[in-house]
Formats: C-alpha cells, structure tokens, sequence
C-alpha cells in the first residue's frame, strides 16, 4: 500500500511511526512533515490548504489511503475532495467536519439529539452578546464559532473578562471570522477526559482513553494551547462511565449525523466533563487529538492500518484492535512565549543521547532540519517526549527524567503532568 498522512506536528509524527510499522504499507508519505518525520516517510511540498492540488497528487501517486491529521483540511472538504477521484481517505466529509468546524453547529446538533452539554446561548451581535453576559452567572464560558488552533475558548470569572473575550473575538478578529458568532456557555466542572472512536458511519471501536493538558502553566494555570501533555490510561473513565457515554454520547452522534445525511467515517475525539451529573460533552474533534495521539497510539499492540483503512472503506465489522496493558505518558516541549509569539530557529541538542525504542519515544512537533543536519526548532509545541511504564508512576518519571536531558533555548513544559493521577491514585490506596 502507499499511504499518504496530510500534517506536520507531533500527531503526525506519531500517525506515521505507528504506519511505518505496518507490513501492508510499502510507501510513506507525509506533507508538509518536519525533521522527524521526514526520518520515516518522504515529505513532499504539499499545501493542505490547496484542496486540489493534495488530491492530485493522491490520484497521479496512487495513493491507496490518505489519513488528515488537521482539522482545517478536513472541514475545508478535503476528504470529499479526495473520494471524488475515487481515492479511500480516512477523515469525515466536510458536512461531517462540522461538528468541530462550527461550535455552533455542534452546540445545537447535540441539543437536537438530546446529547448532554452546557447550556449555551449562540450570538452574531456584539451588543445583543454584552447584554447577555451582563445577566449571566460567573464564571462563563465564551467560543468562537469557527476553527481557532484551540485557542478560541475564554473561561470568564467576571463580567468583564467575558465582554473582553466578546470584544477580541467579534470586534478585533483575533482569530478572524472564526469569531463572527460566538457561543456563549455555562461553565461546568469536574474532570475533564478526552474519549475517542474510530467510525464507519454505523459502527464504532472505542480506543483507550486519555487526559490532556491545555492551560500553558502547571496547576491549569495561564491561556489554552493546544495541548501541553498527555496520559494513558484516564483513571476516571472506568467501565461504566465508557458504556454511558457509548450510549448517551457516541452512539446519537454517529446516528444523528446519519439521520442529518452526514455519515461519519473516521476517528470521533469527544472532550468530556465529567462530574456527579454525568459526563457531558464540552466540544467535538473531528480528528485524533494532540497530543493525546501521543499516549494512545504507542500503547496499540495491533497494525493501525487495517483498522484506518475498514473505517474509511465503511466497514469495521472485522476489525480487530489489541492494546498494550501499559500506562504512558507525554511531556510538550514548547518554545519561549508559546502559546504567543515565539522564536524559531533555536538549535535542540540532547536527542542524541537516546536510543529511543518501543518505550520512550520523541515525537516532532515543530521541528525543522538546519545545517549540517541539526535539528531546530520551528513551531510553539517543538518536542513530545513519550514514555511507556508498567504504570502511570513509571512512565511520568521515564518521561521526565528523558525530558530533562533535552535542550534549546527558552524551553519550557509543565511539571506536572499525570499528577492528579498520581494523587488519585494514593487516594485510592488510602482507601483500599
């Protein structure tokens, strides 16, 4: 097979890896691609956002699987843009997309099928949102509508945050006409968990579960980025709770979409609350998460391919997925001033010190090759350090210890990833 993945940062470099293993796949590609990847795969110049030109080059390879990593892309309509030229793709159509391409869109599809989520009001009036605001309960939560990098949601403790957050979104374009409508939500809490499936339009295979990490500082602290690190197992999805949401969540979504003539193929990344309440749904991807990618894939024992290609060709029936009892772990690496304005081209020493292996991996995220080879940086998230453990403990310090020996100037990462896990679990010690 030749297989084809569309992106660039850590998620992709963790698609390919996990690709590359197959023994169906005789040909990788991987565009635009970074350092890393470009270790595993050719990278060709591609510009996902030229719709056309990705599917001509997909038609004149013969490319037998394209796998989207980004969003952007498959909301743009490239899946569709592919499957018309008779290509399989792995990524849903662009009305599918909708459900991360417009929160708004999302917000009212789940209250038309009874999915649990915050209550929410949807605006396209600056003056008509500031009224609302003034007569809603701290704290809130104020979306753009539109695709912003993770960027685009504002939790607000007083009245004025959320007229501010109203202001950079609707007035000043912050993220351009993502911010044309916004979405206006009662903020709730609990943990958050990120669930994934992988789909054909009828059926699903749930994958292991995962926390993120989007605040820039420990403790969930400072702005949303796109993701700081990761862990595998999430403790707080147990049996029951995945059963809940497979069958209040997952399972209308998938017919919903059927029902509204969207079928959805590919994989489903619901963002959870989770509280005494029940687990309700905080936003849709239409993706694999970053950096969740990067906990979830390294503990899959089976081949990724046969799965990404029955879900594209519509039929998982005879899919098979095996998993890897052990926990893991993912520590970012990002550059100074990430999530803002950060500088590129900073030189990364300490890759060399690692043999790497099936157990401690690093996944590129924003890497480009300078001169004479060395690798520099080229993006906010820079670096993904992944490491295996017999459990939760054993793989925050192997991913640690490993990010700790790795260097360029201004990085920065949290220290404290996958420790409320670790609190959660000396609790429940306490208690046994």
């Amino acid at each position: 097979m030749k297989v084809l993945v569309i992106g660039g940062g850590g998620r992709e470099h963790a698609l390919a890896w996990k690709i590359r293993q197959s023994r169906v796949v005789e040909e990788l590609f991987c565009s635009p691609g970074n350092a890393g990847i470009a270790e595993i795969a050719d990278c060709p110049p591609l510009a996902s956002s030229d719709l056309d030109a990705v599917a001509d080059f997909v038609s004149r390879q013969g490319i037998d699987l394209t796998v989207v990593g980004p969003e952007m892309p498959l909301c743009q309509g490239l899946t569709d843009k592919i499957q018309a030229r008779g290509r399989a793709v792995f990524g849903p159509s662009a009305g599918a997309a909708r459900l991360e391409g417009s929160k708004a869109f999302s917000k009212q599809f789940m209250r038309r099928h009874g999915i649990p989520t915050a209550p929410f009001e949807i605006f396209d009036d600056v003056d008509a949102a500031c009224r609302y605001i003034d007569t809603h309960p701290l704290p809130m939560v104020v979306k753009a509508d539109g695709l912003a990098a993770g960027k685009g949601v504002f939790i607000c403790e007083t009245h004025e945050q959320a007229r501010d957050a109203v202001q950079r979104l609707m007035v000043q374009r912050a993220f351009g006409g993502a911010g044309k409508v916004v979405v206006i939500e009662r903020f709730v809490t609990g943990r958050e968990a990120s669930f994934f499936v992988i789909s054909d339009g009828v059926r699903v295979i749930p994958l292991v579960t995962a926390q993120d990490y989007k605040r820039v500082f420990d403790g969930d602290r400072g702005p949303n980025t796109g993701g700081m690190g990761a862990f595998s197992p999430a403790l707080h999805l147990d049996r029951a709770t995945i059963s809940h949401v497979l069958e209040k969540v997952v399972a209308p979504t998938i017919k919903g979409m059927a029902d509204e003539g969207s079928p959805y193929r590919g994989v489903l990344y619901v963002g959870l609350m989770l509280n005494e309440a029940g687990p309700s749904v905080l936003e849709y991807n239409v993706r694999f998460g970053d950096p969740e990618t990067q906990v979830i894939l390294p503990r899959l024992a089976s081949d990724l391919v046969p799965l990404l290609v029955a879900a594209a060709h519509g039929d998982l029936s005879n899919a098979r997925v095996e998993w890897r009892r052990e926990a893991a772990v993912t520590v970012v690496l990002a550059a100074q001033g990430y999530p803002g304005q950060y500088p590129k081209g900073k030189k990364i020493t300490g890759l060399d010190l690692f043999v790497g292996g099936p157990d401690l991996l690093f996944f590129h995220a924003g890497t480009r090759t300078g001169p004479g080879g060395e690798i520099r940086t080229a993006g906010g998230r820079v670096l993904d350090v992944t490491a295996l453990g017999r459990d939760i403990a054993d793989a925050r310090r192997r991913a640690y210890e490993a990010a700790s020996r790795i260097h360029f100037p201004g990085v920065h990462f949290r220290r404290d990833v996958a420790s409320d896990a670790m609190e959660l679990l000396a609790r429940r010690g306490a208690h046994a």
